[in-house]
Formats: C-alpha cells, structure tokens, sequence
C-alpha cells in the first residue's frame, strides 16, 4: 500500500511540483513526501484537512505550500521549522490565530489568510490579498506582527518565569526560615535536655552527698556512743573498784577494831574477874575502867539508856 501511494505520488509530481490537491485527504502523507525533497512545491489545496502534525514540518526542502480551501484550525509551534519556506496559501480555512512559531519564517514573502475568522488584530495586520503586492505585504505585516507577538510572548514568559524565581526564592527563604526555626527549636529541646539532665544528674549527686553525709552522720553517732559507752564503762568501773577496795579495807579495819575490843574487853575481863587485878599490869587498867564507867555513868544519855534498861527488868 506504501509502494502504491509512493508510486500514485510519484504520478503526481511535474518537475519540483507535487500535486495532491482535490485527492480527499484528511492528512499529510508525510513519509511519502519525504522520499522526494526535489519537489519543493507542494499543492495539497481543496482537502479536508484539520490539522497539520508536527512531522509535516520537518519536509524542511518546501518552498511553496497551498493549503488553501481545507479546514484547519490551528496551525503548530513547529511550523517555524520551515525555513525555506517563501509562498504560504492557507486561503478559506478556519484559522483564528498563528502560533508564535510563525515568527521563525524568515524566508517568507508571500501569504494569504483571506476568509479565515482571525482574530482582530491579527486580521488588521493581514489586510487583503487580492493581487500580489498585496499578499507580499501580508507576508511582511503577518511575520512583524507575529515578532511582535513572540517579544511580547518572550517578556511575558520572562516576566513568568522572574515571577516563579521570586516565588521559588520566596519558597526557598520560607523553607530555610522553616528549617531555621526548627533547628532552633530542636537546640531549645536539646539544651532543655541538656539542663533537664544536668539537673537530675546535680539532684542524684546533692542526694548521694546527703546519704554519704548521713552515713558519716550516723557512723560518728555510734563513735560518740561507743565511746561514751566505754567512758561510762571506765568510770563505773573505777568507783567499783574503789568501792571495793575501800569496802575491803573498811572490813579489815572493822575486823581489827572488833578483835582489838574484844582483846581490850578480854583483858578488862580477866584483870577484873580474875586474881590477876592485883598484878601490876592489871592495877592501872582497872584504875582507867573504873574511871571511865564513872564517867560514862555521869553522862545524861548512858543514865537514859541504864533508866530503860531497868524499867524494862521491872
């Protein structure tokens, strides 16, 4: 079928002009004309064409193209590939506007945008074409005002894209004040950590100093006990002992003194009971006995004491 169109084409062209108008087309068989880049004039009027793909643009070798008497609608960005391009025909479409691309056709000398519903200015800029100075300057006025258009496009898109910078560098500096903020609050948090810990760690600290204090406390309590104890020890023990000694010695003395009045009193017994009062030894310890129960008679307390003894006898 390829080989068929490609020969059908073939039929078609007449020296560098290829003819496919009036074939019914509702699109550019575009790798057919691809095969023959000699054939610069290309007539695909009087179709039903919509609309051009972008690969129709790469047959770079046009140099004329009629469009005229089809329907399209727009046009694509890539039309500007066509560099070579001198005579555009797109007579009786439905073209409203022409893309910025348009601008890109720095060769073209000859255009006809009659019976299209263009926009306003677009129109103005085109004028008639109805004989060929006419279309000529249509070319010349369509292209100025379509750099018009891409300057205006350019700025704007400059404008944009100043506008998304500034947005993007107001993003960025909220971002970085975002992350600024919260590495300042993540150090807050860390130094209340921080202090959190040192506290704690000054608390557990201050209440081992006050257990070690306690302990030291305690331990100098029960020093202080146990050497009170053993003073207390010591100094009981030494009035025990002296207690004992003097008791002991009290005992002695008391035992002495008993065995000494009752050696005096046995003395007195025998010198007064016995024969021996007469003997010289005796004389004298008799004459101080007698003396001293006088004077032991004499005194009011023994006389008290000889009185109740015989009241008791009665």
């Amino acid at each position: 079928m390829i080989k068929g169109k490609v020969e059908n084409i073939k039929d078609k062209i007449d020296g560098n002009e290829l003819d496919l108008s009036l074939s019914n087309l509702t699109e550019v068989p575009v790798k057919e004309l691809a095969a023959f880049p000699k054939a610069t004039v290309l007539d695909l009027s009087c179709n039903n064409l919509t609309t051009l793909t972008p690969e129709f643009f790469s047959l770079t070798h046009l140099i004329k193209i009629d469009l005229s008497k089809n329907q399209l609608v727009c046009l694509p960005e890539e039309i500007g590939q066509l560099g070579n391009l001198q005579h555009l025909d797109l007579y009786n479409n439905k073209l409203k506007m022409l893309p910025i691309g348009f601008s890109q056709l720095k060769s073209l000398k000859w255009l006809d945008l009659k019976d299209n519903p263009l926009e306003p200015t677009l129109a103005k800029a085109a004028g008639d074409c109805l004989d060929e100075k006419q279309c000529k300057q249509c070319a010349s006025r369509v292209l100025q005002h379509m750099k018009v258009l891409q300057e205006e496009a350019e700025k704007e898109q400059e404008r944009r894209l100043l506008k998304e910078r500034e947005l993007e560098k107001k993003k960025e500096a909220k971002q970085r004040e975002k992350e600024a903020r919260e590495r300042e609050v993540q150090k807050k948090k860390k130094a209340e950590e921080k202090e959190r810990k040192r506290k704690e760690y000054q608390a557990q600290m201050a209440a081992l100093a006050a257990q070690e204090q306690q302990k030291k406390k305690k331990e100098e309590k029960k020093k202080r006990a146990a050497q009170n104890q053993g003073k207390k020890k010591a100094s009981e023990s030494v009035p025990k002992a002296k207690r004992s000694i003097c008791s002991l010695f009290f005992s002695l003395l008391l035992k002495l003194l008993l065995l000494l009045i009752v050696g005096v009193a046995s003395v007195i017994a025998v010198c007064q009971l016995t024969e021996l009062r007469k003997e010289a030894f005796c004389v004298p310890l008799n004459t101080h006995f007698e003396e001293t129960v006088r004077w032991a008679q004499g005194l009011e307390v023994v006389q008290q004491v000889l009185q109740k003894m015989s009241d008791l006898r009665t």
